[in-house]
């Protein structure tokens, strides 16, 4: 430590409480991870949020503005070994990974363990807690070395971990043969079914079941759960998950919900947006309020290529004006290209497609924007919750399924698309495309759907308004997000400093 007990940037060196974030490098979980990292900061704590280089690149214009701005929040950049483990050049990049080679990432995730204590001896002030994503459960053996408290991190919803929870815990795939089988979820109130292709557990696929193993061990171990979800959303689930693992849980979210500007909201999560977000929003402010569909699959998802052919024909043929996030759209080579050409062509004025990463919270957010397409990942959707958006619900795999459950079936903010088995990373490999007609009905339902349509957009709203409530003054998210920095502060007597 310095003389003067400052760190060596002298940023964050009077703050009582320093919290490490250890996001995983996939970008749905590191949005999250930076969104919370900035709510403590600006509240006094400081923060430091841990990335390989290239998600670093990513996430750095945003916690040099928050640094700018006068925020205690750090980026610690530590290299991926992927030579280790058997991996390619450029895997840094998750995108750029081959299928097969998604464990061999994870066990070079857990070779930033060494490194990571060394930089938190090093670079003073010492931490007071780890809050670490729950897929990390190299975190474990860091945390104890260094005798601070660590904090499991998830960008999920109650609903979704208390339902998961309850089917392992109750062993409620016993005996059941067919992975399409239907079981009724233990332990909730609300009846809610699901099958063992749905929700086969985290990390319960060929290949990964070690660290479904170690995840749950780290879970377990964890001296509370930080959830970007509010309490107001899901009461009772929130309340089953606190007594199921009986440990603490703060809800803080949504934290998407700490960007109130446009300046910062378009470059979330990404160092390249500032040219398309002027585009899109000049695009849509000639809209009619709630007009607009707003069309994402998110950040790892790739649509087949008939899908995709099928999604935008659907499109065309609903008559609604549409946005269209396609990620990567050069990956679909040459046929899928012209398709997609003519497509926008024949839209012109209707359709607006943005190939790459998209602002989606200002767009969710625009006045035109009247509905949301979208795979059920929880950042999306709670961004659409805020937004009080209503859904069409299209999952694709692992936690999106009660995602979707709780849209639909607990909150009626959501059409289903009908999809019921997942499209990726399946467990028996199968062909599974939504038509043209189903996806056109589907959107008009949730924009002009009579009076259910007026009933799920009336619940999107009443739950926009309690989410924005929840993080202002006097709100539940608040409340939790204050309570956290100070059961972690130094004076807390929580941490053991050496």
């Amino acid at each position: 430590m310095a003389p003067d007990g400052r760190g060596n940037d002298g940023i964050g060196s009077d703050a009582k409480a320093h919290f490490v974030f250890v996001p995983l490098m996939y970008q749905g979980h590191v949005i999250p991870a930076v969104d919370t990292a900035l709510l403590l900061a600006t509240h006094g704590a400081l923060a430091s949020v841990v990335a390989t280089p290239y998600n670093a690149a990513r996430i750095r214009p945003t916690i040099d503005f928050a640094r700018q701005s006068g925020l205690p929040i750090r980026l610690v950049e530590l290299p991926l070994d992927c030579a280790a483990v058997g991996l390619p050049d450029g895997a840094d990049d998750v995108d750029k990974i081959p299928a097969e080679l998604h464990a061999n990432y994870f066990s070079a995730l857990e070779l930033l363990a060494a490194p990571l204590e060394r930089h938190l001896r090093a670079h003073p002030p010492y931490p007071t807690c780890i809050v670490s994503d729950f897929c990390h459960a190299w975190t474990v053996s860091v945390a104890a070395n260094l005798h601070v408290p660590r904090l499991s991190f998830f960008s999920m919803c109650a609903f979704c971990l208390l339902c998961q929870h309850n089917l392992e815990r109750f062993n409620t795939y016993d005996g059941v043969t067919d992975d399409n089988e239907r079981v009724v979820v233990p332990g909730v109130e609300r009846r809610i079914e699901v099958t063992r292709a749905q929700a086969p557990g985290f990390f319960r696929a060929p290949g990964f079941d070690h660290l479904a193993d170690g995840v749950e061990r780290a879970l377990a171990q964890a001296d509370g759960v930080v959830m970007n979800s509010f309490l107001e959303m899901e009461p009772e689930y929130v309340a089953g998950y606190v007594a199921a693992r009986k440990m603490k849980v703060w809800t803080i979210g949504p934290v998407s919900l700490y960007h109130r500007h446009a300046a910062t909201l378009a470059a979330r999560g990404h160092t390249t947006t500032a040219v398309a977000s002027d585009e899109c929003v000049r695009w849509l402010d000639g809209k009619e309020a709630r007009s607009v569909v707003y069309v994402s699959f998110g950040s790892i998802v790739h649509a087949d290529p008939k899908q995709l052919v099928e999604l935008g024909l659907g499109l065309e043929a609903s008559g609604q004006p549409f946005v269209w996030v396609l990620k990567n759209s050069g990956y679909y080579g040459d046929k899928v290209s012209e398709f997609l050409g003519g497509l926008e062509e024949r839209v012109a004025g209707r359709g607006m497609l943005i190939r790459g990463w998209a602002p989606q919270v200002l767009i969710l957010n625009h006045a035109a924007v009247g509905g949301f397409v979208t795979h059920c990942g929880w950042n999306s959707t709670l961004e659409a919750i805020a937004a009080g958006l209503p859904l069409v619900t299209w999952p694709h795999f692992s936690d999106q399924f009660w995602n979707e459950k709780l849209a639909v079936e607990v909150l009626g903010i959501g059409v289903s698309i009908g999809v019921k088995e997942p499209v990726v990373w399946q467990l028996v490999e199968k062909e599974i495309v939504v038509g043209r007609e189903v996806v056109a009905e589907a959107v008009r339902s949730i924009m002009d759907g009579g009076a259910e349509g007026e009933e799920r957009r009336r619940k999107a709203l009443t739950l926009s308004e309690k989410a924005r409530a929840a993080v202002q003054e006097g709100g539940s998210s608040l409340a939790n997000l204050l309570d956290l920095i100070k059961r972690f502060e130094v004076d807390a007597g929580v941490c053991t400093t050496e």
